[in-house]
C-alpha cells in the first residue's frame, strides 16, 4: 500500500488555478484534470459520491438537506455517516488489505464513519442558549490532544459573519499533526475557506486572487509534510462556484399560490412543512419541491417553471436522468439558472420573520441561507453589539445574536448547478500522473481512483 492524502480544496477551479503557484506547481509535476461533478453539486452530495462511488439515488444523500416525510421536519446539515448508503472508500480498502488505515478530517458525514481517525466539528448546546465551539473526534481522546496542542477549535470561524481563513489553518495543522503522529494509508482532508469568499464576493471579484494565494500558501504546508513522509497526493475540488445576481424566493412564489402552511408563533411566522400542499427545500442552486398532492404536480411545476431565475424543473423521468431519483429527493426539483439561487425565505414582511432569521442557526432554518456569511448593515456598531451580546451570554444571560442580516442580495456566488465551462468547475490534481485517466473525471471514479493511488 502507498500512504496518499487527498486534499479538498473547495471551490478551486482551472480558472482560479493560476493564483495558486503551489498547487499549479504540482499539477506541473504531477497531472491536472478537469473534474465532472453531479447534480445537486453540493458539499454532502459530492463527498458522498467521492468516498462511494456512487450517485445520490443510490447513496442518498439529496442535498445537504431534505424532507423527512416520515417526521414532518427539514433536516439540514446531519452529520451521521449512517445517513450515507454504499460501500465506502475505507471499507473497500480494508477489504483488499486489513492493515489500511484511514483519517476522515472535516469531510462531511463523519461521525460514526468506520475509519481509524476521524475529526469533525460538534458545538456544545447549553440549556441557557449558547453555543460551545467543540469537536467529534475518534478515538474520543483525541479531541482533548487537538485542542489542548492546537487551541479549541474555531467554529465562529468555521461558519458565519467572521468564517475566513483562520479554520481552515487550523485544520490543516490537524492534518500535519495527524500525519506525523499516526501514519494513516488514507487521509482526507477538507479545507472550505474559498468557499466562504467566493459566496460572499464572487468568483470574479479582485480580492479573490489573494484569497487564493492564501489558501493555496496553508496547502503547500500540508503537501510538504506529505511529501516528506512519502505520500501520494491529490487534491481535488468538490463545484465551481458561478457570479450570482438573481435570487429566487421560491416559497414565497408558493405562498402567494395559497400552497404553504404558515403557523404563526407569537408575532413571527414559521413553515409548517407537514400541513403545506408544496413547500421548497432550498439548497444554494437546487431546490427540492415536496408536493403533497400528487394531482397538483403539473400545477406546482408550472408555478415554478414561470418564476424568473429557474432554468428548469425535473420531474420524475428529469431525477432518474440526473441520478436523483431517491425517496429523500423532492416530488419536483427546480433548478436556477447560473446567474441565480434559491433562498429559503417564505415571510412576505421582514418584521414577521421568526426570530432564527437572524441569526446562524443551520439546523433550524428550513433551508440553505448563505446570507449567514454577512452581519447586518443597517446595524450601528455591529462589533459592539456583538461584543454586548457576547457579554451577557458569558454571565449567564439568554441573549440572541440576531446580527444577520435579511438581505439575499448581498450574496454574489453560489453552486449547486454544474457549470457552463470546465474551466470554471471543479478539478483533480495529482502527484502520480501515470495513474490518472485521459479526459475529463467524473465525481463517480473519484473512489476507484483513490484505491488505485493507494494500491498501484
Amino acid at each position: 500500500m502507498h500512504r496518499t492524502i487527498v486534499l479538498n480544496v473547495v471551490g478551486m477551479t482551472p480558472r482560479l488555478l493560476a493564483h495558486a503557484p503551489l498547487l499549479s506547481a504540482l499539477a506541473e509535476r504531477g497531472g491536472c484534470r478537469e473534474l465532472r461533478t453531479i447534480m445537486p453539486a453540493l458539499t454532502c452530495s459530492v463527498q458522498s459520491t467521492f468516498v462511494t462511488g456512487l450517485m445520490p439515488a443510490e447513496h442518498g444523500a439529496v442535498g445537504n438537506g431534505w424532507y423527512d416525510r416520515t417526521l414532518s421536519e427539514i433536516l439540514f446539515w446531519r452529520q451521521s455517516n449512517g445517513l450515507v448508503s454504499g460501500e465506502k472508500l475505507w471499507e473497500t480498502a480494508r477489504r483488499r488489505d486489513p492493515a489500511f488505515t484511514c483519517a476522515q478530517l472535516f469531510w462531511w458525514y463523519n461521525m460514526y464513519a468506520a475509519v481509524d481517525i476521524s475529526v469533525t466539528p460538534r458545538p456544545i448546546y447549553l440549556a441557557d442558549g449558547r453555543k460551545i465551539p467543540d469537536i467529534h473526534t475518534s478515538p474520543p481522546e483525541l479531541a482533548v490532544t487537538l485542542q489542548e496542542e492546537l487551541g479549541r477549535f474555531p467554529l465562529f470561524r468555521f461558519w458565519g459573519p467572521a468564517a475566513d481563513i483562520v479554520s481552515s489553518h487550523w485544520i490543516a495543522d490537524c492534518a500535519r499533526l495527524i500525519l506525523r503522529r499516526h501514519h494513516p494509508t488514507l487521509t482526507l482532508v477538507y479545507l472550505p475557506h474559498l468557499d466562504y469568499c467566493l459566496q460572499r464576493l464572487g468568483p470574479d471579484h479582485p480580492d479573490i486572487a489573494t484569497e487564493v494565494a492564501s489558501i493555496d500558501g496553508l496547502c503547500g504546508e500540508i503537501l510538504a509534510e506529505a511529501e516528506a513522509s512519502g505520500c501520494r497526493i491529490l487534491v481535488l475540488s468538490e463545484y465551481g462556484v458561478t457570479p450570482v445576481s438573481r435570487q429566487i424566493h421560491i416559497n414565497r412564489a408558493l405562498r402567494a399560490a395559497g400552497l404553504l402552511a404558515i403557523r404563526d408563533e407569537l408575532g413571527h411566522e414559521t413553515l409548517d412543512a407537514g400541513a403545506s400542499a408544496a413547500f421548497a427545500v432550498a439548497d444554494h442552486q437546487i431546490a427540492h419541491l415536496y408536493v403533497r398532492d400528487p394531482e397538483r404536480l403539473n400545477q406546482v411545476r408550472a408555478l415554478v417553471e414561470r418564476l424568473d431565475g429557474v432554468e428548469t424543473v425535473l420531474d420524475a423521468g428529469g431525477k432518474r436522468d440526473a441520478g436523483l431519483d431517491h425517496p429523500r429527493a423532492g416530488d419536483l426539483v427546480a433548478i436556477a439558472a447560473a446567474d441565480a439561487w434559491f433562498t429559503y425565505y417564505y415571510w412576505l414582511e421582514d418584521r414577521r420573520a421568526p426570530d432564527f432569521a437572524r441569526m446562524v442557526e443551520i439546523h433550524r432554518k428550513p433551508g440553505y441561507d448563505p446570507v449567514e456569511l454577512f452581519t447586518d448593515p443597517t446595524l450601528p456598531a455591529i462589533k459592539l453589539q456583538i461584543a454586548w451580546r457576547l457579554l451577557k451570554k458569558a454571565v449567564g444571560l439568554r441573549s440572541l445574536m440576531n446580527v444577520i442580516p435579511l438581505d439575499a442580495t448581498l450574496v454574489r456566488g453560489s453552486h449547486g448547478r454544474q457549470t457552463d465551462k470546465p474551466e470554471d468547475g471543479p478539478l483533480l490534481l495529482s502527484s502520480c500522473p501515470g495513474l490518472l485517466p485521459e479526459g475529463t473525471i467524473h465525481a463517480t471514479e473519484v473512489n476507484r481512483l483513490l484505491l488505485a493511488h493507494i494500491f498501484n
